[in-house]
């Protein structure tokens, strides 16, 4: 499938910001599942330098500093991939390889153990900001993780509970709101799904890791695609070890507890991955430092389309 993703995002600032530095998540990795084909980037007021890079974890950024002062900002990008699926041999024989993993058997590999390497998923196993380990999350979980279960399963049905216990319910969640809170009023969005599910999953000893991207979504029966009305989105991808070592070429299995999706490295075609991380605070979509501008309100525009 071919897709066109605009992500536009403005700032009003009061005061006026003084000076600002900045950094953008908003490039798509190239994936087995997806390959960018054209991404543009650009800001109002124009940066005089725009620089690229690579973070930790592989994604692009783009930072830029704004010397001069401003009581707005415009950033726009705008990207066209292709996105596909693993072949239907490679995926048969990951689902082949995975069914025979108990998740304590996976559990093992990310464990301490003296004069042993551990996985190298193992960073994702530990807690972070927005996913901690906490005993509230391995209780909620246990129910799913019976023993002996398979790997997959377990996690299929954490994802189920997630998506049919909770409820999405915009504007009842910031990014500031804790993942326990979230599991306490079972009630949020897409972000705070992902974030109660690696805590799950975390708390159980597994390593998973926070995907953001976006997802194609279709308008009601004889209703235009508006421009504008899409949004990011987020979900889970689990860390399936070995599977390198049996000779296969991927060992991530997505998860979206939002929407009750699922796949080998992306849960469908009409699925754009754009950064991975720990939490979301690792890509974040836009961040910056600035002197001045205390007040701000802010307007995320995102299309989605299909070419």
């Amino acid at each position: 499938m071919k897709l066109r993703i605009t992500h536009d995002t403005h700032y009003s600032y009061t005061p006026m910001v003084v000076t600002a530095q900045h950094v953008a998540h908003l490039e798509p990795l190239n994936t087995p599942c997806q390959t960018c084909l054209s991404h543009s980037f650009s800001t109002l007021p124009m940066a005089n330098k725009i620089s690229h890079g690579q973070d930790a974890f592989g994604n692009h950024r783009n930072y830029w500093s704004l010397p001069t002062p401003h009581n707005t900002l415009q950033v726009t990008a705008t990207s066209v991939l292709e996105t596909g699926l693993l072949p239907t041999a490679q995926t048969d024989a990951l689902s082949a390889f995975a069914a025979s993993l108990t998740w304590e058997q996976t559990q093992r590999a990310f464990a301490f153990q003296a004069g042993h390497a551990n996985d190298e998923a193992t960073p994702f196993a530990y807690a972070s900001h927005h996913a901690p380990i906490d005993i509230a999350f391995k209780r909620y979980a246990q129910s799913s993780f019976t023993p002996g279960r398979n790997l997959l399963d377990a996690v299929r049905d954490l994802m189920h509970r997630i998506h049919t216990e909770f409820k999405y319910e915009s504007l009842s969640t910031d990014i500031s709101t804790p993942a326990l809170t979230v599991l306490a009023d079972k009630r949020g969005v897409c972000q705070d799904f992902a974030h109660v599910m690696l805590a799950c999953l975390r708390s159980m000893g597994l390593a998973a890791r926070y995907v953001s991207g976006y997802l194609l979504t279709e308008p009601p029966p004889g209703q235009p695609r508006l421009i504008g009305s899409d949004a990011s989105h987020a979900w889970v991808s689990l860390r399936v070890p070995g599977a390198e070592t049996d000779g296969l070429t991927e060992s991530w299995y997505d998860f979206d507890p939002t929407n009750h999706r699922e796949g080998w490295s992306s849960p469908g075609t009409d699925y754009v991955r754009l950064a991975i991380g720990r939490d979301f605070a690792d890509v974040s979509p836009l961040r910056g430092v600035l002197q001045g501008g205390e007040n701000h309100t802010l307007q995320v525009h995102v299309t989605v389309e299909p070419l």
